[in-house]
Parts: structure tokens; C-alpha cells; sequence
């Protein structure tokens, strides 16, 4: 589904070129579940932007689903972002004056969708995350882990390929940390590909896969005992 061949990024910061990604190298398959762990500053933002379409390598290739990522204009890149990709931040991203219900609604008003059949899609996604009741409320009238919910939710209600989850327990207490786990697991069974983003090597042990980025090198992590060193 994800294929990087050697990908770099350079960013230029004045007289300074700031390599955020280095020659590299990854695959993710259909319906897995991966997590790449890299410590502040290892290019784990970068890696997360060129695998949602939010940004372009300076060099390499990236397919996704087969297609090289250059290939599609900026309109198709939208489509993709809108269609295909579910995002989850760690800082929610939720509109403050919106009601979860009209959060999770949003990505389908962007698609155009009728209002009923909207309604079916919020509906069906904010069941799935437990909070069906509480559709009226605003994100200051929620807590921490309802507002990852209902980010969930949003990123759900579009039935996406694949889901990118950018340190995604960073804002939460443990155990709501645990729940949103246990959830992202839910969706792995169901046959999503989870790609989750962090620094924290107890999160990253719960996918089945890890994948490491230090100073923007990229590997596999063939002893999962080491996770808990890299950072």
C-alpha cells in the first residue's frame, strides 16, 4: 500500500540545508498495523506529511496503492487527503464552535454527500467510538479521550484505506491512553491499515510492526525488545 524508494526531504533554512529525511526506505502492506517510532526531531513529522499527502519528497518515490505520488494533480491530492486517508492528531483538531456531530460531519459535506446519508455515516462512526450520546456536545464540554473519540470518529466517517495517527496518546492520561489502544486494535481486526506515529516505545510495541526514523534514516526494527531504546 505505502512504498517509499529512497524518499528524502530537505528543507532551507537560510544558508543551512536541514536533511528531515534521508534516503529513505519503507513498506507498509495492506491491513497492517505499523507504528514508527523516532525520538523529537528524528523527522517523524516529515515522514507523517509525505505519507498523507500533506507534502512532496525533494528526491525518491512514493507509491501509494501502486501510484506514484507526483503523478496526481494538486485537486487529486485533496481527493486523496479527503477520501482515502483518515488523520488523527494529537491535538484533536476539532472545530470549537462545531458539536461532535458537525466535526464528524465535516469531511462529508467537503465530498458532497446528501445530508441523510451524512447523517447514516456520523451516525455508524461515532457509534463505533462510544459516543452516539454525546453528539450534541462541543469539544470544551468533552474530555480529553471523548475529544480523540470523536476525532476518530471524523477520520472513520469517510471509510478511509488507510488510518495516520500522529502521537495520538500524547494529550491523554494512561488509561484513556489504553482505551484509544485498545480501539485502534478494534479497527486493525476490522482489516484498516494503522500507521501510528510516536515517540513513546510502549506505544509503539502494541502494532504489529515497528519501523524506526532516526536523524531521517528509516529501518525496520527486527528485535522488538530494543523499541524502548531508540528513544
Amino acid at each position: 500500500m505505502i512504498i517509499f524508494r529512497d524518499v528524502s526531504k530537505i528543507y532551507t533554512i537560510g544558508d543551512t540545508q536541514v536533511k528531515a529525511l534521508d534516503h529513505a526506505n519503507m513498506h507498509i502492506k495492506k491491513g497492517e498495523f505499523v507504528s514508527i517510532i523516532g525520538p523529537s526531531g528524528s523527522g517523524k513529522s516529515t515522514l507523517m506529511n509525505i505519507v498523507g499527502c500533506l507534502d512532496l519528497a525533494t528526491s525518491g518515490q512514493y507509491l501509494l496503492d501502486g501510484q506514484p505520488i507526483e503523478e496526481y494533480s494538486e485537486q487529486e491530492l485533496a481527493r486523496i487527503r479527503n477520501r482515502k486517508i483518515g488523520f488523527i492528531f494529537q491535538d484533536f483538531n476539532l472545530l470549537p464552535k462545531l458539536s461532535a456531530f458537525e466535526n464528524v460531519e465535516l469531511p462529508l459535506i467537503y465530498q458532497r454527500m446528501s445530508k441523510s446519508r451524512r447523517r447514516e455515516r456520523v451516525e455508524e462512526a461515532l457509534n463505533s467510538v462510544g459516543l452516539w450520546n454525546r453528539r450534541d456536545h462541543k469539544p470544551t464540554e468533552l474530555s480529553g479521550g471523548q475529544q480523540q473519540r470523536v476525532a476518530i470518529a471524523r477520520a472513520l466517517v469517510t471509510h478511509p484505506s488507510l488510518f495516520l495517527a500522529d502521537e495520538p496518546t500524547g494529550n491523554l492520561d494512561q488509561r484513556t491512553g489504553h482505551e484509544l489502544i485498545d480501539l485502534f486494535h478494534k479497527l486493525h481486526e476490522e482489516g484498516n491499515t494503522i500507521v501510528l506515529i510516536t515517540h513513546d516505545g510502549h506505544v509503539a510495541s502494541e502494532a504489529a510492526r515497528s519501523i524506526k526514523i532516526l536523524d531521517g534514516h528509516v529501518e525496520d526494527i527486527l528485535d522488538r525488545s530494543q523499541i524502548n531504546d531508540i528513544v
